[in-house]
C-alpha cells in the first residue's frame, strides 16, 4: 500500500477510536450515589403491637434515624453507585431502629429487635433490600447479630431504571420478607409476609476524579503521635447534634398543634437532629466547656412558642450538661440546664473529643422550659458533641438527605425523540459532552473501507502492469 493511503487509513482510525473509546469508557464507570433518604416502616402492624397494650413497648432510633408521616422512618446519608446505562443501582443508607417489648421483672425485656443500615440493591426487574439485624429469639431469648440480610425482595413494577439524570428516585415499591429475613425476624413472620413499602431518593453524581499520590511525605514533627491524641486545650471547632425529643417534635407537626419549627444564625436541620455548630471554648484533662451558635423555635396552636438558643455544654468528672437560653409562656431566662448526659473518659483522638448519643434526662429547669409537658428525669434525645482541637480534625458529618425528591417520584427516564429512522443514537457522557453518534462513527468507518479498497486496486493494478515474480508477489 503507497504511503499516503497508509498515512490516511492511520488518520482516519485515529479519529474514529479517539472519539468512541472515551463515550466507551464513560458509560463502563459507575457513578456515585452520595446523599440521600430511605423511607419504611417496616411492618406498621409489628409498630402497633410494640407500642401497644400487649408488648407494652417502644421503639427508639438510632444514628441519626427519623420518623416520617404517619408510620415511616427515615434513613440518611445514601452511599453506592449508579450505572445509568445497565440501570444497575446500590446504595446503603445510615441509621437504625431499635424495638422493644413485653419487658420483664428484671429490667430486660423479651422482645428486643434493631433493625439497621438498610441497603438496597437493584439488578434487572427487581430489588433487594439487606439490614444488620440484631434479634432476640421469642422462645429461647437467645440474641442474635446479622450483617446485611437479604431481608425483603421488591418489586419495580416495570420501572425502567436506566437513565442519566441527577438522582433517582422510586416510590412506594411493594416488598415481601425472605426466608432469610424471616428467621432474622426472630420468628415472628413466615417468608413472603408483605412489609411496608419503600420509597428512596439518592442524588448521583460523575465519578470523582482520582488523587495523585502526594509526592513529598509530611513533616513528621508536626504530624500527632502515634495514638494521634493530643493533650487538650483551645477549641478550634465544634457541634451540638440534639434533636430535643422524637415525641415533642412529632406533637410540634401533627394533627393537635399542627406547628412548625425554624432555625436561625447558623442551626442545621439533619432530619432527626438539630446541629448547632461554632464552638468555642477550652478542653483540658476531660473537662470540657464549650459554646455554639444557632437557634430553633417551635410554633404550633394553642400557645406553643418555645425557643432554644446559645446553647452551652460542659462536661465535668464525666458528667454533661447541656444549656440553652430559654423564652417560652412558661421560662424566659439564660443559660437554662435542659439535660444531663454521660461522658465518661472523654480523650481526644485524631485532634478530636467526642461524645456519641449520649442517653440524656431532662432536668428540673428543664421541665419548666416545656411548661411541664415533661417531668424531671424524662429521656430526651441523646446529645451527640464533637470538638476540634487542632486544625486538620473533622467534625462528623451531619445527615445527608440528598435533594428533594421530584414530585413524580420514578426512575423511569424520559422518552428519547425519534425521527423516522427510529430513536437518535446520542449519549450524554458525565461531563456533559455529547459521545460521537453512532450515525458519524458508521461513516467514518465506511471512509475507512473506501480508502481500503482504493489501496487494494491499485495494488492490483500495480501487479497487472509489472512483470510477475515471487519477489513481486512476496
Amino acid at each position: 500500500m503507497p504511503a499516503r493511503f497508509r498515512a490516511l487509513v492511520t488518520v482516519l482510525c485515529a479519529v474514529v477510536l479517539g472519539a468512541l473509546l472515551p463515550a466507551t469508557a464513560a458509560h463502563a464507570e459507575n457513578r456515585t450515589v452520595q446523599g440521600g433518604r430511605l423511607d419504611w416502616g417496616i411492618k406498621s402492624s409489628f409498630q402497633s403491637y410494640v407500642t401497644g397494650p400487649v408488648a407494652k413497648g417502644s421503639y427508639s432510633l438510632t444514628g441519626g434515624a427519623a420518623t416520617v408521616g404517619g408510620s415511616a422512618f427515615r434513613f440518611h446519608s445514601a452511599s453506592g453507585s449508579y450505572d445509568g446505562d445497565t440501570g444497575a443501582f446500590r446504595a446503603a443508607f445510615a441509621g437504625g431502629v431499635r424495638f422493644a417489648g413485653h419487658p420483664a421483672g428484671d429490667g430486660t425485656n423479651q422482645l428486643e429487635l434493631t433493625i439497621s443500615r438498610p441497603t438496597v440493591s437493584i439488578s434487572g426487574s427487581s430489588g433487594t433490600l439487606f439490614v444488620d439485624v440484631v434479634g432476640k429469639a421469642k422462645d429461647t431469648g437467645a440474641v442474635t447479630t446479622s450483617r446485611q440480610v437479604p431481608f425483603a425482595v421488591l418489586f419495580l413494577g416495570g420501572i425502567d431504571m436506566r437513565g442519566g439524570g441527577a438522582s433517582v428516585a422510586l416510590d412506594n415499591l411493594p416488598a415481601t420478607l425472605t426466608a432469610q429475613g424471616a428467621a432474622a425476624f426472630a420468628g415472628y413472620y413466615t417468608a413472603g409476609t408483605p412489609l411496608d413499602p419503600v420509597s428512596l431518593s439518592a442524588d448521583v453524581r460523575a465519578p470523582a476524579p482520582k488523587k495523585e499520590p502526594s509526592a513529598t511525605p509530611g513533616d513528621a514533627s508536626t504530624s500527632p503521635d502515634a495514638k494521634g491524641k493530643t493533650a487538650g486545650g483551645e477549641i478550634r471547632d465544634g457541634a451540638v447534634d440534639w434533636g430535643v425529643r422524637r415525641t415533642f417534635r412529632e406533637y410540634v407537626t401533627g394533627e393537635i398543634a399542627r406547628g412548625a419549627w425554624t432555625l436561625a444564625a447558623g442551626a442545621q436541620d439533619g432530619g432527626a437532629l438539630f446541629r448547632f455548630p461554632g464552638g468555642t471554648g477550652t478542653f483540658e484533662d476531660g473537662t470540657l466547656t464549650a459554646a455554639f451558635r444557632g437557634e430553633v423555635r417551635f410554633t404550633g396552636a394553642d400557645g406553643l412558642d418555645l425557643r432554644l438558643a446559645a446553647v452551652r455544654a460542659t462536661v465535668k468528672d464525666g458528667e454533661g450538661t447541656l444549656y440553652a437560653d430559654v423564652a417560652s409562656p412558661d421560662l424566659t431566662a439564660g443559660k437554662v440546664a435542659l439535660v444531663t448526659f454521660a461522658a465518661e473518659d472523654l480523650e481526644p483522638a485524631d485532634g478530636l473529643v467526642a461524645v456519641t448519643e449520649a442517653p440524656a434526662k431532662l432536668t428540673a429547669r428543664g421541665a419548666e422550659a416545656f411548661g411541664g409537658m415533661y417531668q424531671e428525669g424524662t429521656e430526651m434525645d441523646p446529645v451527640s458533641l464533637a470538638v476540634a482541637l487542632t486544625d486538620d480534625a473533622t467534625l462528623p458529618a451531619l445527615p445527608d438527605l440528598g435533594s428533594a425528591p421530584a414530585a413524580s417520584a420514578s426512575a423511569r427516564p424520559k422518552a428519547a425523540p425519534e425521527t423516522s429512522a427510529g430513536p437518535v443514537a446520542h449519549a450524554t457522557g458525565d461531563s456533559g459532552i455529547p459521545a460521537l453518534p453512532v450515525g458519524i462513527a458508521a461513516g467514518a468507518l465506511s471512509l475507512v473501507a473506501a480508502a481500503l479498497g482504493v489501496a487494494a486496486t491499485r495494488r492490483r493494478h500495480a501487479r497487472t502492469a509489472a512483470s510477475a515474480s515471487p519477489a513481486d508477489e512476496g
